[in-house]
């Protein structure tokens, strides 16, 4: 990405914008639908807000300048505010990739039905980096959403043992991303072929 920001500003600076376009939409997601199951906790902390300020990450930026992949911060909430805490909680997880695969369903849509010509390469992009936001998202390994996501799907008995996997969350989703056994990570083999069948159902092509 930094070597494509002086070889090709534009296209450099279109996926920049769709990155901060799909982290925001992404990260109010989280907030609003804890703000909606009566947690007032994303409101405290400023992040009720579709400003990108209030959610970008310094370092998950840099790093998506770097190498074309990054993170932004994540919404604090607290389960004990929800009526049902990991039901809520999953919800609350949920709701950001589902929100990306919403706006991507819809840029799609855009593209189908209107000719716009270079603006289609712009939707193109938010497209994909949404779709990857939320595959990527889903996976069940803390901190992702996807691992909220499972506990709230498991019995109380089996969220008690899942809850105890998170401490090594961190390490499963080195070994998913790092080509560790091979030429290739997990990530590359499963995720971002599941990544580009997705956009490319989207698109038509």
């Amino acid at each position: 990405m930094l070597t494509q920001l002086f070889s090709n500003p534009l296209s450099a600076l279109i996926a920049i914008v769709c990155f901060i376009i799909a982290v925001t939409i992404h990260e109010f997601a989280h907030a609003k639908a804890a703000d909606s199951l009566g947690d007032p906790t994303p409101e405290a902390y400023g992040r009720l807000t579709l400003d990108p300020r209030a959610h970008l990450d310094p370092w998950g930026s840099l790093l998506f300048l770097l190498v074309g992949f990054g993170w932004a911060k994540p919404v604090p909430f607290d389960p004990y505010n929800f009526s049902h805490p990991r039901r809520d909680g999953a919800l609350v997880a949920a709701a950001g990739p589902m929100t990306n695969i919403a706006c991507a369903i819809l840029a799609a849509l855009i593209i189908r039905l209107v000719p716009f010509g270079m603006f289609s390469a712009f939707l193109g992009l938010l497209i994909y980096v949404n779709v990857m936001l939320a595959i990527f998202n889903l996976l069940p390994f803390a901190p992702l959403d996807g691992f909220k996501v499972v506990l709230g799907l498991l019995s109380k008995d089996q969220a008690s043992e899942w809850i105890k996997l998170e401490r090594y969350g961190i390490w499963f989703l080195l070994f998913f991303m790092l080509p560790l056994t091979g030429s290739k990570s997990m990530l590359e083999l499963y995720i971002v072929p599941l990544i580009q069948k997705t956009v490319g159902i989207l698109i038509g092509g």
